[in-house]
């Protein structure tokens, strides 16, 4: 094997400063290699299985340099190094979400961005059972661009936007994440044997011919399921999507709504809709953009009896783009072909439904046409995806990072833990132990988002297994050098992946200040609970993060407290604030027990925050009586 390098060590890349700096690769056996970097040379030789690696010492911020690493039969150059700080943006999809996203948001953003001191490596997704990976199958730097911008996860983006706007120095990211996973996806091995049940798992996935088994016959249930539809969908058959199509003895239902307000009751396969929109004259010939909310689970939409766009899964929003002179003056048809793969079809509430232009918009909601193109008997087959499955992405995607040197961890994560989220305080800082130790840095940053609001509202105080979890990660506090974005009112009821990655990425870019970056003075969260003291009917509640005061965001009474005496049924609190601390009490408790606050999956109106504009956290009171 002559002279190899691994995939992060190449053209772009940002190493850690004020740290030592390892370069590895792979040579020859016994072959000497030299590393010449900033005009001093490195030497060592590669092991009898061809490894190899050096250290250089700790690098002050700067660059763009190059390095050339040589060895007897081979000799590479790497170009536009930068010096500065690098983090790992790990997790799920919320974290995966990138800018391109969020891009009609942002617009402004995306059209001022381009800075070559911010760059982002993108970590393959890959899953492995058989051990940790020494290697990522591809992956490269790049630097942050309108051309690039968009492939950039959008908290990573304003994450490291905010820290080079602070510091001026190159900021790095490399986005190691994968969207619906679970946290024991990203546990290792070693990890994992303090959850047994989890390494069983593990232990089968590693029996030779076991996954590709399971892929082959799923595959092929999933492929018949879908051809049976297809095959048996008259809209294709008769092209209902054909704007002179005549749709006039179609069933009439309101949009948006869900299969059960439509009468469809819980069909699943394909459902056709079509709506004729009246185009004024300006706006034909024009291009055009087409918002259809959220639809369960997958479309394929035609305008005019042209196909402008198709989403196969449920969570995009579905944002096509209507290209020129497709609409036309007068009228024009809008057909859409949606797939529910288990009866709970939707059309989601709450979302955008429009037909635009920069000067014009047509609204969509409304009535439509709707028709059954075809019955399926049951279900879409259930799919297994490996990559959730505990310790494949630390094999696949965390282990070959281990050598780099980095600043620290952003990680966003903990969606896919809330059927089950008991124990989750545990893997967590199990996870944050566990990479510390494989990196060899001490204990690192770890800085998290703990969960954001999501659902609709309720009423009354409820069970909430949402904020179970947001309980998990407040607890998860107690692992030295950690700091958790509160994000309970920058979600969207309607959307389990929020638009506003900004306020995220900036509230981690706090966090980061105040922990990684020594700034000790400024505030960086939003209040915290600290503990609790019972008078008489009353319970005083003190919090840590107060900043300059605690406040009722807005003004008025304090919302979203809960109380309960010991049989923990709970009933609304009256709250105010004293100084740093919350008097919680109803005066049909007596004896109080426990309080509670934003206890909810989405605690709307939940208004505690420090006058630096951060919200509190989520928390109840229970485990500590």
């Amino acid at each position: 094997m002559t002279l190899r390098l691994p995939k992060l060590i190449s053209d772009g890349m940002i190493l850690q400063r004020d740290k030592k700096v390892k370069i590895w690769g792979w040579a020859l056996p016994e072959e000497k290699v030299t590393v010449h970097f900033l005009d001093k040379s490195y030497s060592t030789v590669a092991n009898s299985d061809g490894k190899w690696e050096v250290t250089l010492p700790e690098l002050k911020a700067g660059g763009p340099y190059f390095m050339v690493i040589e060895a007897s039969q081979k000799s590479i150059t790497i170009n536009n190094i930068l010096i500065g700080d690098v983090w790992v943006c790990s997790g799920q999809s919320n974290m995966v979400l990138p800018m391109e996203r969020v891009k009609d948001i942002y617009e402004e953003e995306i059209y001022s961005c381009d800075n070559p001191f911010i760059r982002q490596f993108t970590v393959p997704d890959s899953y492995n059972f058989k051990g940790p990976q020494e290697d990522l199958p591809q992956g490269s730097w790049e630097e942050l661009s309108k051309e690039t911008i968009l492939r950039f996860s959008a908290v990573g983006y304003f994450f490291a936007k905010a820290l080079f706007e602070r510091y001026r120095v190159p900021i790095g990211l490399i986005k190691a994440c994968v969207g619906g996973t679970p946290i024991e996806a990203w546990l290792s091995e070693d990890a994992l044997k303090q959850f047994p049940e989890n390494l069983k798992i593990l232990e089968q996935l590693r029996v030779d011919g076991y996954i590709e088994s399971i892929k082959k016959k799923e595959e092929s249930e999933i492929s018949a399921w879908y051809e049976n539809l297809n095959k048996n969908d008259k809209g294709m058959k008769l092209a209902w999507f054909d704007s002179d199509y005549d749709d006039s003895e179609w069933h009439t239902v309101n949009l948006p709504a869900s299969w059960k307000e439509m009468g469809l009751d819980s069909l699943k396969g394909v459902v056709w809709f079509r709506k004729k929109v009246n185009v004024p004259a300006f706006m034909a010939g024009k291009p055009a953009k087409l918002y259809l909310g959220i639809i369960v689970d997958s479309d394929h939409t035609y305008v005019n009896g042209t196909l402008v766009g198709s989403i196969s899964y449920r969570y995009p929003p579905r944002k096509y783009e209507i290209p020129a002179n497709l609409l036309k003056p007068g009228e024009n048809v809008i057909a859409i072909r949606v797939i529910s793969n288990d009866g709970n079809g939707e059309f989601v509430k709450g979302k955008p439904y429009k037909l635009f232009t920069k000067d014009y918009q047509i609204s969509l909601e409304g009535e439509w046409k709707c028709k059954v193109g075809a019955e399926a008997p049951k279900p879409l087959p259930p799919m297994t995806f490996f990559e959730y499955k505990p310790a494949g992405l630390f094999n696949g995607m965390i282990a070959p990072l281990l050598k780099f040197a980095i600043k620290g961890i952003i990680w966003y994560q903990g969606e896919s833990n809330t059927d089950n989220p008991n124990g989750y305080h545990e893997k967590f800082s199990a996870l944050i132990t566990d990479w510390r130790q494989k990196w060899g840095q001490g204990d690192f940053p770890f800085l998290y988002v703990q969960l954001a609001n999501f659902m609709e509202a309720k009423s009354q105080p409820s069970e909430s297994k949402w904020a179970q979890l947001r309980e998990e990660q407040r607890k998860t506090l107690s692992v030295p050098n950690t700091g958790m974005a509160i994000a309970i009112d920058l979600g969207e009821w309607n959307d389990l992946h929020p638009s506003n990655k900004k306020d995220v990425g900036e509230r981690l870019a706090l966090l980061a200040r105040k922990i990684a970056y020594g700034e000790k003075d400024i505030v960086a969260s939003g209040p915290l609970y600290k503990s609790m003291k019972i008078e008489g009917n009353k319970v005083i509640i003190e919090f840590s993060e107060v900043g300059s005061g605690l406040v009722a965001k807005g003004g008025g009474e304090l919302k979203h407290f809960a109380i309960a005496g010991s049989d923990k049924k709970f009933v609304w609190a009256k709250a105010i604030i004293e100084g740093d601390k919350v008097v919680v009490w109803n005066d049909s408790i007596s004896n109080p027990a426990y309080v509670r606050y934003a206890w909810a999956d989405n605690p709307e109106g939940a208004n505690l925050y420090n006058k630096e504009g951060l919200p509190a956290s989520p928390f109840t009171t229970e485990e500590e009586v």
